[in-house]
Parts: structure tokens; C-alpha cells; sequence
């Protein structure tokens, strides 16, 4: 990731607006900022959350609440508490997704 030009940036998190992504199961809800190709997010999964896709993007993703459980397409998988954070490159070792039985909120960027 490379991040552009741009001056020095304070974001509100709580005036972004907010956009709904349903899962296959569950809602996620996002307030984003893209600069350039960069895209930094505050994100909430409600629990019982399952992506409805496989994701091949890199990201950098940290748990502020709650619990996320990350699992790759090879079959590994990762649970995430507060304080813990993830790292993969687009197209990494393995496709992954996300999902939370409790629900959780994440600072990522993309």
C-alpha cells in the first residue's frame, strides 16, 4: 500500500456518513474515507455476521470491539479480540472472510 499525497487529514469518524453492506447473514455498516486508492474505514459486523463473498484484497485490519473470526478459503482460521490486528497482501496465500457471533467494530484500511 502506498499512501498518496495529501495534507494532513483529521477525520470525525462519528460525521462520515454511514453505509450499509449486508452479509450473507447479518449487517455491516461502514464509514469511509478514500484518498486516492487508499480506503480507511470504521466498520461494525452485528452478530452473526458471515461476508458473502471470499475477499482477495490486502488489508490491514484491527479490532477495537468485540470478536472477529477471519477464515481463509485453505481452511485456517483466526480469532480476533480487541487489540489484535491482521495483516495480507491482495491476493495473499489464501482468499479469506469475515464473520462475528457476537458482533464487532474494526479500523481497517484498504
Amino acid at each position: 500500500m502506498k499512501i498518496p499525497t495529501l495534507p494532513f487529514t483529521v477525520t470525525d469518524w462519528s460525521t462520515m456518513p454511514r453505509t450499509e453492506h449486508p452479509g450473507e447473514t447479518g449487517m455491516g455498516y461502514w464509514r469511509t474515507l478514500n484518498i486516492g486508492d487508499v480506503r480507511v474505514r470504521m466498520v461494525e459486523y452485528t452478530p452473526g455476521y458471515l461476508a458473502d463473498h471470499w475477499c482477495d484484497r490486502g488489508h490491514v485490519i484491527y479490532v477495537i470491539e468485540g470478536e472477529l473470526d477471519s477464515e481463509l478459503k485453505d481452511g485456517r482460521r483466526n480469532k480476533l479480540t480487541p487489540g489484535m490486528s491482521y495483516q495480507v497482501s491482495d491476493f495473499g496465500d489464501s482468499p479469506h472472510r469475515s464473520s462475528t457471533q457476537t458482533g464487532v467494530k474494526l479500523f481497517i484500511v484498504d
